[in-house]
């Protein structure tokens, strides 16, 4: 594909990115097998959980949902619309076990992730993430990573704040909200004015109009999403799905979606993300969550950023523990 032709057409050009991902991930996936190896208010650009990792900042960048279909390829357009994804995953959900912790505690969790920052900066990195995020707030995030290449490879563990969006060269003192929700209702309606009365604190900068971009009628969804983040409990976790059901303009990606860890999934793509584009994505099969990819506009084009694929998730009591 040329530059004009990609200039030309959008769905091209994603098109491209995502058979570059798809290959990219299924030859890991390949070697792997050979060897014996086992293997958030997201309307603007956030990247604390990964940035600290990597090193690069990560642009994570439904009522009725429109049932329409983001053709990507030439796969036929999937039968389920996002708001029946959205209600399977809520029934995934409620089979998953309970987990509890103190608020002295932490939620551990291992992800793989893909990045590229652009189509042309080179091949795509894979990279295994842990974090030890405070269960009550109370303590900054930990992490470390290594290149999935090299089992080894660890980086020492090391504390990760959150950036001041008025200086992306400047780190908050402000802890990370609480990673364990174990408070959240369990109803959808009254987990709707729960959320609607304790939005996620976006630390937006100096002279931004708080309320107006609190009091939009999006901010729940944010809220909701950002919620996943962390830990949620099954039953809180069915209700926030049945409540993203209700978000309009959230679209199904047609065609198959492998994930960072090469899992096979359907792909929900996000409404109102500032600067990009935010898909969840959930098993085939069993519509269990397994992660998020997020892409980036600039200059008019789209860039496939991160695909992120979340592993395991865990109560430990101190970061650098493994479950």
């Amino acid at each position: 594909m040329t530059m004009n032709e990609t200039e030309r057409s959008p769905q091209g050009f994603e098109e491209q990115l995502l058979r570059d991902l798809t290959a990219h991930v299924a030859q890991r996936a390949e070697m792997a097998s050979a060897a014996r190896l086992v293997g958030r208010r997201t309307r603007f650009l956030r990247g604390w959980r990964l940035a600290g990792a990597f090193g690069l900042a990560v642009a994570l960048t439904a009522g009725a949902l429109v049932v329409q279909t983001v053709r990507v390829g030439d796969q036929p357009p999937p039968t389920a619309s996002a708001s029946e994804i959205f209600h399977l995953a809520a029934d995934a959900a409620r089979q998953q076990p309970e987990l509890t912790a103190r608020p002295d505690q932490y939620v551990f969790t291992e992800s793989l992730a893909t990045i590229r920052d652009l189509p042309d900066s080179g091949p795509y990195q894979t990279i295994r993430n842990q974090l030890w995020e405070s269960a009550g707030g109370v303590a900054y995030t930990q992490g470390r990573y290594r290149p999935e290449s090299d089992p080894n490879g660890w980086s020492e563990l090391r504390e990760l704040r959150m950036g001041d969006a008025a200086d992306p060269t400047k780190k908050l003192d402000a802890f990370q909200p609480p990673a364990y929700h174990g408070n959240l209702p369990t109803d959808p309606d009254e987990l709707l004015r729960y959320l609607r009365e304790n939005p996620v604190d976006l630390h937006l900068p100096e002279g931004a109009d708080e309320e107006a971009v609190y009091g939009d009628e999006s901010m729940v969804y944010t809220t909701a999403r950002s919620m996943l983040d962390g830990y949620v409990p099954p039953r809180a976790l069915a209700a926030l799905f049945e409540l993203l059901a209700r978000e309009p303009g959230a679209v199904v990606i047609s065609g198959d979606v492998v994930d960072a860890a090469g899992r096979h999934g359907v792909a929900i793509r996000m409404p109102g993300v500032i600067g990009g584009n935010e898909d969840f994505l959930f098993d085939r099969d069993t519509h269990v969550f397994l992660g998020r990819r997020g892409s980036v506009v600039r200059n008019g084009k789209e860039s496939l950023h991160t695909a992120v694929a979340l592993l395991r998730v865990a109560i430990v009591d101190r970061p650098g523990q493994l479950p």
